[in-house]
């Protein structure tokens, strides 16, 4: 099975030698081609392994994760996230969520066994239209950039907002986002769905007192 090849390919790279993929094709009873065709996916799901048709591969660095024994319900449940954030998320962070299952995949035999048939994942328009601005926010709550939006809430009423984007949220159909609004001068919190645009403005900002995340959340807490 590929899943279990790959695996037993990681395996083999971890000594940190070079090795031809004509002997790795013998050793493991399939073709040269195979073989490449397997490297390539390794390649892709971030694995550090160098070579090229011709020369050999080898693994370039430790991996960075111990061996983790995962019983079935634990595999079940790292499924569903990964097939959550495929599905939910932007672009980004599905692409993140295909290449974690890769690594996964490479390094989990647990992952061969087949998938449960009693759980569907599936996008919410909400979380589809929310997807392209995801990026844009995430990028703004880690460098602390404020952004300007313009948004549409669910009465149908347009405004425009410079704000500081502080957290996330996804809540299954819809996600939102806390911020400090300049606007109103206090937190409000946006359905992302509902953003009609949305551009960073160039300013940072600071842990100004009375406008954190921490803030926010002892007001809810108190």
């Amino acid at each position: 099975m590929r899943t279990d090849r790959l695996h037993e390919l990681t395996r083999i790279l971890r000594d940190g030698k070079l090795h031809r993929a004509a002997d790795l094709a013998l050793r493991l009873g399939v073709s040269v081609r195979t073989i490449w065709r397997d490297m390539a996916t390794l390649q892709a799901s971030g694995l550090p392994v160098e070579g090229e048709r011709g020369v050999g591969y080898m693994l370039t660095a430790p991996i960075t994760l111990p061996p983790v024994a995962l019983t079935q319900p634990e595999m079940e449940a790292l499924r569903l996230g990964i097939a959550l954030v495929a599905s939910a998320a932007d672009s980004q962070m599905a692409y993140a969520a295909h290449t974690l299952g890769l690594k996964i995949a490479a390094v989990s035999p647990a992952a061969a066994t087949p998938p449960p048939v009693d759980t569907f994942v599936f996008a919410s328009p909400e979380a589809a239209r929310a997807a392209p601005w995801l990026p844009t926010i995430r990028a703004a709550i880690r460098a602390c950039e404020k952004l300007d939006m313009s948004y549409r809430d669910l009465a149908g009423r347009s405004s425009n907002r410079r704000i500081r984007p502080l957290q996330l949220e996804y809540w299954g159909r819809v996600w939102t986002l806390t911020a400090w609004c300049e606007n109103k001068n206090d937190f409000r919190n946006f359905r992302i769905d509902l953003v009609t645009a949305l551009t960073p403005a160039g300013r940072t900002f600071g842990p100004e007192p009375g406008k954190t995340l921490a803030d926010y959340r002892a007001r809810l807490a108190g």
